[in-house]
C-alpha cells in the first residue's frame, strides 16, 4: 500500500478566484488514495459551493462552526484529531494573516489553530497583494514556525488578465504531490 492511502487530509478553502481549481486538487488527493474534509470560509463559498467539494470528496463539507450536526460547536477540534495533514488551497492574504497573528473567527482559522500536524499553504492572490510588506511579513512569520509549509504562488497570468510575478497559485500537480509528500 503507498503511503498516501489512507492518509487524512483536512483542506481549507478560502475565498480567492482560484477556489475553483481546489476542485482539482480535492480530486487529486482522492485519487492518490487519500481522504480529504474540506472546510470553506464563507468568502469561499461565495466562489465554489460545498456540494461541488462533497461530490469530489464523498464526505461532508464544513461551512461553519455551528452546524446542527455539531451545536457543541467542536468541529474544529473533531477534525483536527481526524487529520494528519492540513493544507490551505487557495490562501488568501487574509487568512495569511489570520494564520500569523493567531486569530480565529471562522471555522478555518479556528481548525488551523487547534491542528498540530504538517500545514501547507498555496497562496493565490494578485501579484501586488503578494508583493506587500505586511502579506511578506505574514508569510515570513509562518515559514519560520515548524510544520508549515508552502507551494507557491508562481508567476503568470492573473485572475486579472495581467501577467504576475507571483501570486498566481502553484500548480494543482504540484499541491498534490506537496500534501502527500507530508
Amino acid at each position: 500500500m503507498s503511503e498516501e492511502r489512507g492518509k487524512k487530509v483536512v483542506m481549507g478553502v478560502s475565498g480567492s478566484i482560484a477556489a475553483y481549481k481546489a476542485c482539482s486538487v480535492v480530486r487529486g488527493l482522492v485519487h492518490r488514495g487519500c481522504e480529504v474534509s474540506v472546510v470553506m470560509t464563507e468568502s469561499a463559498r461565495r466562489l465554489v459551493g460545498p456540494a461541488t467539494f462533497r461530490s469530489l470528496s464523498g464526505r461532508p463539507v464544513t461551512t461553519a462552526l455551528w452546524i446542527p450536526e455539531h451545536e457543541a460547536g467542536l468541529v474544529h477540534i473533531e477534525l483536527a484529531e481526524w487529520a494528519d495533514v492540513m493544507a490551505v488551497v487557495p490562501a488568501t492574504a487574509n487568512i495569511i494573516g489570520k494564520f500569523a497573528c493567531g486569530l480565529a473567527d471562522d471555522v478555518l482559522s479556528t481548525l488551523w489553530l487547534a491542528f498540530g500536524g504538517a500545514k501547507l499553504i498555496a497562496p493565490a492572490m494578485n501579484d501586488r497583494m503578494w508583493a506587500n510588506v505586511a502579506v511578506q511579513h505574514n508569510v515570513e512569520e509562518l515559514k519560520e514556525r515548524q510544520g508549515f509549509h508552502f507551494a507557491g504562488p508562481v508567476a503568470g497570468e492573473l485572475a486579472s488578465g495581467k501577467e504576475g510575478r507571483s501570486g498566481r497559485m502553484a500548480p494543482v500537480d504540484e499541491i498534490v504531490k506537496a500534501v502527500v509528500n507530508l
